[in-house]
């Protein structure tokens, strides 16, 4: 991999470039805008948001501001907990084209597949929701569908109705919190396995063997967490609201890390804690 601008090719053919700058607990405003125009100036092409993150007006601002033609970006946004099942996600989608300043997405996930507004009857509203996603990805509406934070009984029931198979699944991947059951799985069904907290929310840079390897490769320990991530063939979402670690967040593309060190960082074991079980959310 050279740059930022290298891509993965999703199922169905869309190309998706290998990194995104991810806008979670980036506040709504300037703050968001200012974040998302160095992501771009920086030259990251993919933003990920949510609609749960709140932010979506002020990354559609900053696309709009930033004079970057809307073919060579590649916007993703999250179906939120409360709007599960079919009517609910079609007005949902339109509420997140109108914050956003967009004619379509190029990728929509159901962010939760269990929110506890539907633990008694989660196997339906997914069903229902995931019909409106091959609804409006047939309609041209969204280029790829998919999902987030899926185990995979998640995936085995969602796939007992759906007509198109996910071609994403964004879960939390850092070192120390790997999810090997869940990545085999989703590697199994050829669906691009996508990392947010690449750098478990900051943890991870903490860890000796992590800081010893940046030492070894003179970068930085979020480099590393990074570079391990890219050659994992996982898509890591950094996130960050100041300027240089933004730039310095996407030079990774001109080192690569040794098999032994991947082995290394890869037998980490819960150095930035676990991710949330997605069946026991109170969210």
């Amino acid at each position: 991999m050279k740059s930022a601008s290298d891509t993965y090719t999703l199922t169905n053919g869309v190309k998706i470039p290998c990194i995104g700058f991810g806008t979670w607990q980036t506040p709504d405003g300037e703050v968001c805008v200012a974040a998302v125009k160095a992501a771009l100036a920086a030259g990251y092409r993919h933003i990920d948001t949510a609609q749960g993150y709140g932010n979506e007006a002020s990354v559609g601002q900053a696309v709009r501001e930033s004079g970057i033609p809307r073919e060579d970006l590649f916007i993703t946004s999250k179906l939120t907990n409360s709007e599960h099942g079919y009517d609910k996600t079609l007005a949902a989608f339109e509420g997140s084209l109108q914050k956003l300043g967009l004619d379509y997405l190029d990728l929509f996930l159901i962010h939760w597949p269990n929110p506890i507004a539907f633990r008694d009857h989660w196997e339906d509203a997914n069903a229902g929701t995931w019909r409106a996603f091959e609804e409006l990805y047939r309609a041209g509406r969204i280029r790829a569908i998919g999902v987030s934070n899926f185990r995979p009984h998640h995936l085995d029931t969602l796939l007992k109705t759906a007509e198109i198979a996910p071609m994403v699944n964004q879960i939390r991947l850092c070192p120390g919190d790997t999810q090997d059951t869940v990545v085999q799985d989703c590697r199994s069904r050829h669906i691009q396995l996508e990392a947010y907290s690449p750098l478990g929310v900051g943890k991870a840079l903490q860890a000796p063997e992590i800081q010893a390897l940046a030492q070894k490769y003179g970068k930085s320990p979020a480099q590393i967490c990074l570079r391990w991530s890219l050659q994992n063939g996982f898509l890591p979402l950094p996130k960050s609201v100041t300027p240089a670690r933004i730039r310095e967040n996407l030079q990774v593309f001109d080192f690569e890390l040794a098999a032994g060190d991947m082995q290394t960082i890869s037998a980490l074991k819960g150095i930035a804690s676990y991710a949330a079980d997605p069946d026991t959310i109170t969210w």
